[in-house]
């Protein structure tokens, strides 16, 4: 930034007086300007931009008196010093000049460093006022400018000053408020107040550099408002905070707001679901319901045709279920009849309030569905959407929002699986479900502290020996009071909440251990190969490679001994993602492989781009006779698979003749009931150890 050039008029009929203080002045860096005469110095003072002016007090014609009374007819002490010189014989004039205004006086003959001196110090007076005088204009302006409430905080007398726009924000008129610290903390809600005092104690003490707090404030229309409130203390010679002062913000729109849709939050949502459920509690006869609601096939259209048309369609249903209702309602706005709210992605509420009748709920959903029936026309293009409602009654049982949430979810998960596009209401039995669930959960966390885990091993076949090539690693549970538990009755809870990581390597590091010890038992087992499948999250793991690497390196085990089996899903989420993953697997010496080949993505572009060794063909394929469609799938897949050098194993055989169409298909190995059901790792070793081989007669029936 450019200092400030200072200024100087003077103004001395005295030519030699004039040029002689106007050249020393100037070389200690003022701007002089000269006059001699005073004739016409407002003008002057105004055009030049003058800072200080040196005026002699006898002058002909207009004397210096009388410029004085002119000048601070036009400018204030403060806006222009004025510093009147004079003879040592002329005292009373210099009493009058002070009188008229004078900031000071200088006596002839001039001492020069007292004229600096005293030049300096006027000048200084001036620009300290002036940035005085600009620092109070920008707090006023800011202050009326800005939306935020100020408030200024007196420590020592406990005298707190709210602005009018503080007072405002709460619906106040300016004498509605007197000025003490409880007119604010009185208004914090209940669940705020404790922090928001240890907030500010905290930044008193100098423990944080700022005070920034985020609590709800009492509207004068009884609600609730969301405020930022940021404050500054000031410490005085003992370090003892004597002042703070800062602003109040309205957060309410960010908080509470979807900034998609503009509907309210799960944060709005559930703090008025609260009140019902306690309002419930008071009023036996209060009846509510809330309305959990998904999207049905959302997340297609959300793939195919992008996020923008995405969000282009939630915004869109989010106008019709507002539009859905009466013409009396207020959406989300607290103490209305209904509220609807956006909780995230594709999931909507609806809060009923005061209903007579578990039915009123059935007929708002009727309604919200018809609603959502007719086509939407998004970017030229119709596009047809559904819903699944799920229904929950409020009732003296809920303690928090969180619960009537959780069993409207349940119904509206149960509305999905009887089809879509439908309602359920939430009621016992899907309670009982729920709670069962809940305790599935409990177990299989336990289950893995108390190694309650299983491998079970179904044998690969050669169909061309008859002989075991390998097996497949499943994974039971030996669960403590209900028996061996199949995948399918824990699996998706696993996956749910992310214990399918430990239970997938559990199960790969036994599986390889099982298998390193058949191998190591004879050499006619030294060429056993184990299959073990790896979920989509394992897969996702960003050190899944290394794990594996460092666990063959244990356990001494060559890369081939192992084949991973992914399925479809898994690679097709993110193509480009799974081939680099399978590379690097791939680098290793394992094998891969593609499970239930043929029955979700079945691209055959990727194929050739993933680096795979074997695809399983589901059991659908083979379970007919030779005229159904599912062998006409096996007959196209397996000479595809020979072309691209990829071994094939059949799964699900059960008949003789299932082994011999394959054979003749040229289907290389086989696996099912036919062979062998699944066997602990001891019967498995039993196996080994007969020698068995099957019968793979050549000839079908």
């Amino acid at each position: 930034m450019t200092a400030h050039i200072n200024r100087l008029l003077i103004v001395d009929d005295n030519e030699m007086n004039r040029d002689m203080l106007a050249r020393r002045l100037a070389r200690k860096g003022y701007v002089i300007g000269v006059a001699e005469t005073a004739q016409g110095l407002p003008e002057r003072v105004k055009k030049d931009d003058v800072d200080l002016v040196l005026l002699d007090i006898e002058m002909p014609e207009i004397s210096g008196l009388d410029a004085l009374k002119t000048l601070r007819d036009h400018f204030t002490p403060a806006e222009l010093p004025i510093i009147m010189v004079t003879a040592k014989s002329q005292s009373d004039d210099i009493v009058r000049a002070l009188d008229l205004g004078a900031n000071d006086y200088l006596t002839k003959p001039i001492d020069f460093p007292v004229a600096v001196a005293r030049i300096g110090t006027q000048l200084s007076h001036k620009q300290a006022q002036e940035a005085l005088r600009e620092s109070e204009e920008r707090y006023a302006l800011a202050s009326r400018g800005s939306n935020d409430g100020l408030w200024d905080w007196k420590l020592a007398t406990d005298v707190i000053h709210f602005s009018p726009r503080w007072k405002s924000m709460l619906g106040f008129q300016e004498s509605e408020i007197a000025e003490n610290p409880e007119e604010w903390f009185n208004r914090i809600h209940d669940a705020d107040r404790a922090r928001v005092k240890e907030e500010i104690a905290a930044h008193l003490k100098g423990a944080t550099p700022h005070l920034e707090s985020e609590h709800r404030m009492l509207h004068k229309d009884g609600t609730f408002r969301w405020m930022l409130s940021r404050g500054l203390a000031v410490h005085g010679a003992t370090g003892k905070a004597t002042r703070m002062a800062g602003s109040q913000t309205d957060i309410t729109e960010g908080k509470v707001s979807d900034p998609l849709t503009g509907l309210p939050n799960r944060l709005l949502f559930t703090d008025r679901l609260g009140r019902l459920i306690k309002q419930g509690k008071r009023r036996k006869d209060h009846l509510f319901a809330v309305l959990f609601m998904d999207l049905d096939g959302f997340k297609m259209i959300n793939d195919s045709m992008g996020h923008l048309v995405g969000d282009q369609l939630l915004v869109a249903v989010a106008g019709r279920l507002e539009k859905c209702l009466r013409s009396t309602d207020t959406v989300a706005r607290l103490g209305e009849t209904f509220t609807v709210a956006r909780l995230g992605g594709d999931e909507f509420t609806v809060l009923l309030d005061d209903i007579k009748d578990p039915s009123d709920a059935k007929r708002a959903a009727d309604r919200l569905m018809k609603a959502l029936t007719a086509p939407f026309v998004l970017g030229g293009k119709e596009l047809f959407t559904s819903v699944s409602i799920g229904i929950a009654l409020g009732n003296s049982a809920y303690e928090q929002p969180e619960d009537i949430l959780r069993d409207a979810d349940t119904a509206m998960y149960r509305a999905k699986s009887l089809g879509k596009a439908r309602y359920e209401l939430f009621d016992a039995d899907m309670r009982a479900s729920v709670m069962a669930r809940l305790q599935l959960e409990t177990d299989l966390r336990r289950a893995l502290e108390r190694n309650e885990f299983r491998n079970f091993y179904q044998p690969i076949v050669d169909l061309a020996s008859g002989e075991i090539a390998g097996f497949e690693a499943l994974l039971r549970w030996q669960h403590p009071t209900r028996g061996l538990l199949l995948p399918n009755e824990f699996i998706s809870v696993a996956e749910e909440t992310g214990l399918i990581r430990e239970l997938g390597w559990w199960n790969l590091r036994e599986a390889c251990r099982q298998i390193s010890t058949w191998r190591a038992i004879s050499l006619a087992h030294g060429n056993l190969s184990i299959s073990v499948n790896l979920s989509t999250k394992q897969f996702l793991q960003p050190n899944l490679v290394d794990d594996i690497k460092k666990l063959l390196e244990e356990l001494r085990l060559t890369p081939e001994a192992l084949k991973l089996e992914i399925t479809e899903s898994t690679v097709m989420g993110d193509p480009s993602a799974a081939v680099e993953m399978l590379q690097q697997i791939k680098a290793l010496g394992i094998r891969l492989a593609i499970d239930d080949f043929g029955t979700g993505y079945s691209s055959l572009s990727y194929l050739h781009r993933f680096p795979l060794d074997t695809l399983k063909i589901d059991r659908s394929f083979i379970s007919g006779t030779a005229d159904d469609g599912g062998l006409e799938i096996a007959r196209t897949i397996l000479p595809m698979a020979k072309n691209l050098r990829l071994d094939v194993v059949a799964e699900g055989v059960e008949t003789l003749e299932q082994v011999a169409l394959l054979k003749k298909l040229q289907c290389k190995y086989g696996q099912g009931f036919y062979f062998s059901k699944p066997l602990s790792a001891e019967g498995s070793a039993e196996l080994l150890a007969g020698g068995l081989k099957w019968e793979v007669c050549e000839q079908p029936k």
